[in-house]
């Protein structure tokens, strides 16, 4: 089966076991020959087998034309346009329903130039190109060109030092009083305010989401022509069409759930939350996330192996019925990854830190559902397809602004690695600049203000570029007063904490009496108050939202700091205890190295919950005393929460 499977594939592959290599077929070299004033520079390009390059002269809609363009001359004048050493091979293409004209191998490209002055003139420019094979088209690509004098910029090194801790461990930890499990005291109870629906439901809407923007990639929006042509050609019967067509896109959902629900049962709720803010793991995302920012920018271009796609087709060519279009499926998760990895690495990432054993499976639907939902609809009404913009510059332009976002977020997994660990190289102030700094030049990008090596120059504004550089402006503006101090509810869940601030002019916010669950029940007893244990986590991003959103509110801020002795613990804290503590858990013997992993199995061990945030109110002795709470931005279900823990302990 020949077929253009028009994808322009920009980004790295973020997989295990798998690996990504970075493809220039298209090798250019460019050179001045002649004597005198009369001169021609000529552009040889060298073709590697399988790919070819597309002529100067395509028609409008179609692919992207060879084109040459001039920055600078100065002391020289070009004599006519660059004309080809030969002509080039034409066929029709049924994908862009016109005739298309491209060169294998090798080709040279020659301009005519009259030099003014031998001694003082500089002709600088690029070219623009595109180069195909029969699976994968590269994104439209710019080659430089000068002959003159050229500079480079180095950019100056981050240095990171780490910082070391004070250890502080008891051990025996379930012989203690107050450590008792209360999991059937706890199931008695009401359980309307830790349901996780409305948690599973934000997952759901994130993937969905990210299902949504994915297709706008550059990877993804192309395949929607291509495959759903392919299903309504390979038919006789239309309506056996939009049958294979639907099963197409039912078969790309079961692909990503399954992927979802491999990776929960590998590694459980309690190792993904661990690995969700294991420092070499946010690490390296952060540095993957850099890697793709900067591939959207330009500097690079990266593909997976084309061995890996046509293996995949042949598998789909040679295969019948269900099987044929589940290899179809798969080898549109396979090659459209390079773009979706990013969008599923940190869905996964943040699922996982919500806790949970359904949430990265959940978040996975979400994904694919809105992936796959084009694909048939578009199948069973092909005349809506007439309406799909063509491939071109807008897809750069959503290809930067992904590179732009994709930096900002790789901040907030460095963050989590910085907060568990305690480095302090990304307080909060830093976060803010960086932040600040990044939507500001997004807002200048979508303005026109600023452009990338693959971008052609802005003649116009349009609306949708000029409300969405309004936002990104307005959004970097909101986040100033954030380096005084202000809260910025709107991104507490990305920002580090207030209390990681040097300078810091509000006080409104609301700061645990205790990190320690001992020292807090035996102060507690002390005092004869209630304690209010909030089980939190550097990397839980609604942890987050509720001390941004609801323990600021007034009422909420005096019962908390009055009435209750508020701890809390963090189930992600990286410090290491003095002394391993080998606890039974399940009829396993395991053993807790960390701060984090004493707190997790505390939640666990005595009131049977992982997910954060997680609010429960005991006595100095450890029983519960309300119903446990869990994310709901509601002020007056928490004051509500709070008074009827107050209630029962005065009883």
């Amino acid at each position: 089966m020949k077929k253009y499977l028009f994808l322009l594939i920009f980004n790295l592959v973020f997989s295990i076991g798998g690996y990504a290599q970075i493809i220039e077929p298209v090798k250019w070299k460019a050179s001045m020959q002649g004597e005198g004033n009369q001169q021609e520079i000529v552009f040889h390009a060298v073709i590697e087998e399988g790919w070819h390059l597309y002529a100067t002269d395509i028609p409008s809609g179609g692919p992207i034309a060879t084109s040459f363009s001039f920055d600078e001359l100065s002391n020289v004048s070009l004599q006519g346009n660059v004309v080809p050493s030969a002509r080039p091979h034409e066929e029709y293409s049924s994908l862009f329903d016109m005739k298309l004209g491209w060169y294998d191998s090798k080709i040279d490209f020659k301009q005519a130039v009259t030099i003014d002055n031998h001694d003082s003139f500089k002709i600088t420019g690029y070219i623009t190109y595109q180069a195909c094979n029969d699976v994968t088209c590269l994104p439209p690509t710019k080659y430089e060109f000068s002959f003159g004098e050229s500079k480079a910029e180095e950019a100056p090194a981050v240095v990171m030092t780490p910082v070391t801790f004070k250890k502080n461990t008891p051990s025996n930890i379930t012989e203690q009083d107050g450590w008792q499990p209360v999991v059937e005291e706890i199931r008695a109870m009401s359980d309307e305010n830790i349901s996780s629906s409305g948690s599973l439901w934000f997952i759901f809407i994130s993937g969905f989401v990210g299902g949504l923007l994915a297709l706008l990639t550059p990877c993804v929006w192309p395949m929607i022509p291509l495959t759903v042509s392919f299903f309504l050609k390979k038919q006789q019967s239309r309506r056996k069409a939009i049958g294979e067509a639907i099963l197409y896109g039912l078969s790309i959902i079961v692909i990503y759930v399954g992927a979802g629900l491999i990776i929960t049962l590998l590694f459980g709720a309690s190792a993904l939350n661990d690995l969700a803010t294991n420092a070499i793991f946010n690490i390296l995302f952060f540095a993957l996330l850099v890697l793709f920012a900067v591939s959207f920018f330009g500097a690079f271009e990266i593909t997976l192996p084309a061995s890996w796609s046509n293996k995949l087709d042949r598998k789909a060519d040679t295969a019948t019925g269900i099987i044929a279009i589940f290899f179809m499926a798969f080898t549109l998760v396979l090659v459209s990854f390079s773009c979706t990895g990013p969008i599923i690495g940190t869905l996964l990432v943040e699922a996982a830190s919500w806790g949970g054993t359904l949430a990265p499976t959940v978040g996975m639907s979400g994904f694919a559902i809105a992936l796959a939902i084009p694909f048939a609809l578009f199948a069973m009404f092909p005349s809506l397809m007439k309406q799909l913009p063509k491939s071109g510059g807008w897809l750069n332009t959503v290809k930067v602004v992904l590179g732009f976002l994709e930096l900002a977020l790789s901040l907030k997994f460095l963050s989590v690695a910085d907060l568990a660990y305690g480095w302090h190289i990304l307080d909060r102030e830093t976060f803010l600049v960086l932040w600040i700094t990044i939507f500001a030049l997004l807002g200048f990008y979508l303005l026109g203000k600023l452009n990338f090596v693959h971008d052609s120059p802005v003649k116009y504004v349009s609306v949708p570029r000029l409300f969405l550089a309004i936002v990104s402006l307005s959004f970097s503006l909101y986040m100033i007063p954030g380096l005084w101090g202000a809260p910025l509810k709107a991104i507490s869940a990305f920002a580090p904490p207030l209390y990681t601030q040097d300078f810091n002019l509000y006080n409104q916010e609301v700061h645990a009496t205790f990190n320690d669950y001992n020292e807090g029940l035996a102060y507690a007893q002390k005092e004869k108050k209630p304690i209010l244990i909030d089980f939190s986590g550097y990397g839980c991003v609604n942890c987050r939202k509720m001390e941004a959103s609801v323990w600021t509110d007034p009422t909420v801020k005096q019962i908390l700091e009055n009435e209750y002795v508020l701890i809390t613990l963090m189930v992600d804290d990286k410090e290491k205890l003095d002394k391993p503590i080998t606890v039974e858990e399940n009829g396993k013997s395991i053993k807790l190295t960390s701060v984090g992993e004493k707190w997790s199995f505390l939640q666990r061990y005595k009131f049977g919950a992982n997910a954060q945030p997680y609010y429960v109110i005991i006595d100095g002795k450890g029983n519960p005393l309300a119903a446990p709470y869990g994310y709901n931005e509601s002020v007056p279900r928490f004051i509500e929460f709070l008074q009827n823990g107050l209630n029962a302990f005065n009883k």
